[in-house]
């Protein structure tokens, strides 16, 4: 159960920085597009007050929303994990990209369901599709982190 908590928590943290700092990026870059200049150190510092900013809200949303997406995918992947078809050097692959698929659906839906709740897609950063596929991406990184730290899947 500890190890269970310590490879959720690590998944966790690389979505929730990852979306956070592409939210944060995504936002700086269309103000630079409006000729509004942003200097280095005023983008790193944007950056990292969002990441402690968007803990509270959008840290839980991702935890709860990785949550459910990797309860959900857990038995498919136990199954993979147990098939005799699948060649041992092919289980890593297939688990990386099933949880991959998890946690970029995880962050996908969240955003979707906060829509419809809020009239407003709250995180500014995935407005768009370059902004939302990158919020998924996210995800999907948070996703590749719980597999690779899995030790029966190496």
């Amino acid at each position: 159960m500890k190890y269970l908590l310590v490879r959720f928590l690590c998944a966790w943290l690389t979505t929730y920085l990852f979306a956070s700092l592409f939210h944060t990026s995504s936002v700086l870059y269309r103000l630079t597009q409006l000729d509004i200049r942003i200097t280095p150190s005023i983008w790193l510092s944007t950056v990292v007050k969002d990441v402690l900013g968007l803990l509270p809200t959008y840290g839980a949303i991702i935890a709860i929303a990785l949550l459910i997406g990797f309860v959900i995918t857990s038995p498919l992947a136990k199954k993979i994990a147990l098939r005799s078809a699948y060649k041992q050097n092919e289980r890593p692959i297939l688990l990386l990209g099933l949880f991959a698929l998890s946690g970029a659906a995880a962050l996908a839906t969240a955003l979707i369901a906060m829509y419809p709740i809020l009239n407003v897609t709250l995180i500014a950063g995935a407005r768009g599709y370059t902004g939302f596929a990158l919020q998924c991406l996210a995800g999907a990184m948070g996703g590749m982190a719980f597999a690779l730290t899995h030790h029966s899947y190496k």
